[in-house]
């Protein structure tokens, strides 16, 4: 005889049903943030990257530097917990708590290099953008005399997540060069190359056009080794006269022009890199 309705016990709901654990995601479940509790605040390190001060790593860097200050007191663990209430400064600098997620696409012009502070006087990305910005740091870096598109961001964990090659974002250029042009080396780029002991990952490159010894390739790679590109192409025999990213990811330059900075739509930010909608303070 079956059990009466009222005395069945439920059935536990399958790993796959909406409802079990296994159906909510691992940034959802009670206490799957251990960094971020009612009892303990969070973790000073994930807190300033949030803050836009840095990358968590550049933030466990700074604090170790002896930079950070919590309440007054010098900070030498970045295991660190920041409570609400808490005053945080770097270098003497108050930092304002965390606000909401933001990306920015800014156009970098040739001659500026991609740091806060430079040791050699030179003018920085930084220095160039308009007043009124949050506390912003770049998604990686465009050297001295690269341009085009630099994302920034005041989310240290965000520009973490875009940098990572194995997350795959694919960078996107244009690039001028002159020189001996073999269309079959470039070809074998996609196979990977390795230049005077370092790796470099596979890279995509095709001619555009072509006059002479001059020409315009497109190039697309996943990492971004420093200076990689112009030490790929000069291994090639080419040198390279101008460097223009055009993409990062989902990201594009488009028509926005040189020097100008223009903020990522937050549903683009939660539709291509499924970050949560903010939530509003009661």
């Amino acid at each position: 005889m079956n059990a009466p309705a009222h005395a069945r016990k439920p059935r536990p709901p399958r790993r796959d049903e909406p409802g079990s654990a296994a159906a909510i995601p691992q940034d959802a479940r009670p206490g799957a943030d251990a960094d971020a509790t009612a009892e303990r605040g969070e973790r000073i390190a994930k807190w300033l990257a949030r803050a836009g001060v840095a990358s968590r790593r550049d933030a466990e860097k700074i604090i170790a530097e002896g930079r950070v200050k919590l309440d007054g007191k010098l900070v030498t663990q970045p295991a660190t917990f920041v409570q609400p209430q808490d005053i945080v400064t770097v270098d003497g600098q108050a930092v304002n708590e965390p606000e909401r997620t933001r990306l920015f696409r800014f156009h970098k012009p040739a001659g500026l290099v991609t740091t806060h502070r430079d040791p050699e006087g030179r003018p920085t990305v930084f220095e160039r953008l308009p007043e009124g910005l949050p506390r912003l740091i770049s998604v990686g870096r465009l050297d001295l005399n690269s341009e085009g598109l630099l994302l920034l961001t005041n989310d240290g964990a965000l520009s973490r997540r875009l940098e990572l090659p194995a997350n795959a974002w694919v960078r996107r250029y244009r690039v001028r060069v002159f020189g001996d042009l073999d269309p079959r080396a470039l070809a074998a780029l996609a196979q990977g190359v390795t230049i005077d002991g370092v790796r470099y990952a596979p890279i995509e490159a095709g001619v555009d056009s072509r006059k002479g010894d001059n020409a315009w390739l497109t190039v697309a790679l996943q990492e971004g080794k420093n200076r990689e590109i112009r030490r790929v192409l000069s291994y090639l025999g080419l040198e390279v006269s101008r460097l223009l990213r055009v993409s990062y990811g989902p990201f594009q330059l488009g028509t926005l022009e040189r020097g100008g900075v223009d903020e990522v739509n937050p549903k683009v930010l939660r539709e291509q890199l499924g970050l949560a909608a903010p939530t509003r303070r009661r």
